[in-house]
């Protein structure tokens, strides 16, 4: 082998190592794709499906709003359809995957399953229209929770009401198959953007059925109960905000989430370790645990009692609606005065779960309804009240104002308005079941010679669970309708027990909890649960024998007894009045049965701990704010608990 000398061989690199000096001096230069024309790729540039068998046709459109952002919009045509009215359901729950359930020539199978009422949309012929709301999936623009309309919380002009106006418009004008008329509808927060819907109204807009819908986030749906911070609220704000597709999810770290919550301490700790800071409607969370204007402007109770009532509304209520218990009745309450032709606001309630209505409604958890209750609200009564306002000629639909299911009896009621305890010839009227000594519950008053109270220590650190434990989101669904067996034998829960019922006892309406209770700390919660305690057997339902069903239950912060916006800390050891509305019922206690209230200071994990210290937020407790406390519940002739039972009595 020739052996180069040194300058030989640099002489020979020369032109090598120019074109690498080259190279290294221009790093824009773009390396182009490497084609082979002899070898080319088998995946065309462009690729039709062919769908000429299915039985609709699938159009995906991106509808220019009035600041031109544009919303990605699903639009699914029947077949064939000619004149069709079109169901819209806006949604932050990505509308490709909602109108792609399966991969099915079939429009059955592609819409089967949240949220979707698929019987009624096939048997209907309806066209379906589902559109992600702005900065979320397919959408352009910015996202934000709730977004409240134009104004002191929205200083931009588009909200989801102009939103809903400008996709309608565009709808009815550039879907050929259509008759021009529009309904919408949803559950949760697609059951809020309905309500949204009817500020300033599209003419095209001719009813519309909030399901479970969002509406006050602070006085009882998703975010707070009166002022106690519901912890899953966490992972839901985390999957939404965290990016615009929601690919980012939350994840588990313990088996038992009472567990992964009692570690993290504070629920502003837990938020603070799994990075939610960035997030913001988290922030403001943070920033407005009372009830101020932040959360007044935005509830859609208070925005539509001022709004002119245009077009009919169906509010379709869950008895055991495990996340919007509180808005759908707040709405009526606030826009039925405004009916006073009594034709455009309706009501249904169902022994439902949070959007149970549009599956199978045959049972809750250990509870049998003897029938499909959903099944039955689909056809019976939300068909027949869409089919009157969007088809053309369509008959009116033979439907009260109020349709309510009654449990305990089971039984489908027709009813003139709400609270009605029947069709005629009955009364709603507050009568109070007492808390007495020997922890006895009965309509008759205490006596001046009963002991003064009962007592418990309530201890942070050993918070009562909600459910049993282990507690997972297996069964998250059902958790109202859980026999409260377990808390009721519990050392830091006071119950109080009525006599076996000799007739029923039937409540239509919101049950009201009175309790004069003291704590020797200065801030404390208060949880009130009316309960059906079942009989000690059950014929052909082994599993219900002595059963404690919750009928309604809510919780108190107790810092906001004085002003829901003003926090202030409790007079220790002094008894004080707790009044605060439970969650509306429509129940028999049935002969045989007795009745049952629970009373205790935490249930946890389902509301952060409160820590029985008054600190400026709850948000931020220490550890060492987190104190036990004695909590005690009077029962004397000046000093009366009771629960206002809205108790149906015939004349």
């Amino acid at each position: 082998m020739k052996v180069l000398n040194r300058v030989q061989t640099l002489t020979l690199l020369a032109p090598v190592l120019g074109a690498l000096l080259f190279v290294e001096s221009s790093p824009a230069q773009t390396a182009l794709p490497v084609k082979y024309p002899d070898y080319p790729s088998e995946t065309p540039t462009k690729f039709t499906p062919a769908t000429n068998s299915f039985d609709y046709v699938k159009r995906d459109e991106m509808i220019p709003m009035r600041d031109g952002v544009k919303l990605h919009t699903v639009i699914l045509v029947p077949k064939g359809a000619k004149g069709a009215p079109i169901l819209l359901t806006r949604t932050p729950y990505n509308a490709t995957q909602l109108t792609s359930h399966a991969q099915s020539a079939h429009l059955g199978q592609i819409l089967s399953g949240y949220d979707n009422a698929t019987d009624l949309i096939l048997e209907g012929g309806y066209i379906r229209a589902v559109q992600d709301v702005r900065g979320k999936h397919g959408s352009e623009g910015d996202y934000v929770m709730n977004r409240p309309l134009h104004g002191p919380q929205n200083p931009t002009p588009v909200d989801h009401a102009t939103d809903t106006y400008d996709t309608i418009d565009w709808l009815v004008k550039n879907v050929p198959e259509t008759n021009g008329k529009v309904g919408i509808l949803g559950i949760s927060y697609d059951g809020f953007l309905p309500l949204m819907a009817l500020v300033n109204p599209h003419p095209a807009l001719k009813v519309s059925v909030p399901m479970n819908p969002m509406v006050d986030g602070w006085m009882g749906d998703d975010w707070f109960h009166n002022g106690a911070f519901r912890q899953p609220s966490l992972p839901y704000i985390y999957d939404q905000q965290a990016t615009r597709k929601s690919e980012a999810k939350w994840w588990t770290s313990h088996y038992d989430e009472y567990d992964m919550y009692m570690q993290a301490g504070s629920a502003g700790a837990i938020g603070q370790r799994r990075g939610l800071e960035p997030l913001g409607f988290w922030r403001k969370i943070l920033a407005h645990p009372a009830y101020d204007a932040f959360w007044r402007d935005q509830a859609m109770d208070r925005v539509l009692a001022a709004q002119p009532l245009k077009v009919p509304v169906m509010l379709v209520h869950s008895l055991w609606d495990q996340e919007d218990i509180y808005g759908d009745i707040a709405v009526y309450k606030a826009i039925k005065p405004r009916d006073t032709a009594n034709d455009k606001v309706f009501l249904v309630m169902g022994p439902w779960h949070h959007g149970q209505e549009i599956g199978d409604g045959s049972s809750l958890g250990a509870l049998k309804f003897g029938s499909d209750t959903g099944l039955y609200f689909r056809r019976e009564i939300l068909r027949p009240f869409l089919d009157q306002y969007l088809k053309d000629g369509a008959p009116k639909a033979d439907l009260p104002p109020v349709v309510a299911f009654e449990t305990g009896t089971n039984t489908w009621r027709r009813l003139p308005a709400w609270p009605a305890g029947c069709a005629s010839g009955c009364t709603v009227r507050p009568a109070p079941l007492y808390l007495t000594a020997g922890l006895k519950l009965g309509f008759a008053a205490p006596k001046p010679d009963d002991a003064t109270f009962d007592e418990y220590i309530s201890d942070p650190a050993k918070p009562v669970p909600y459910r049993a434990r282990p507690i997972d989101n297996g069964s998250w669904s059902r958790w109202l309708v859980d026999d409260q067996r377990e808390a009721s034998g519990r050392p830091d829960v006071v119950v109080f027990v009525s006599d076996f019922l000799r007739a029923p006892v039937k409540i239509s309406g919101q049950p009201v909890a009175n309790l004069i209770a003291s704590t020797s700390g200065t801030d404390s919660d208060w949880v009130v649960k009316l309960i059906d305690l079942y009989p000690d057997e059950v014929a052909g339902q082994p599993a219900l024998g002595g059963y404690q069903l919750m009928i309604s239950a809510d919780i108190f912060r107790g810092r906001y007894r004085e002003s829901l916006e003003t926090a202030r800390p409790i007079a220790a050891d002094k008894p004080l009045l707790y009044r605060f509305a439970l969650p509306t019922a429509n129940h028999v206690f049935l002969p045989g049965h007795r009745m049952m209230v629970q009373i205790q200071s935490s249930w946890f994990p389902l509301y952060d701990r409160n820590p029985q210290t008054f600190v400026a937020s709850i948000f931020w407790a220490n550890p060492e704010d987190y104190r036990r406390a004695t909590q005690r519940i009077y029962h004397t002739p000046g000093q009366a608990s009771f629960i206002e039972l809205p108790l149906v009595t015939n004349p």
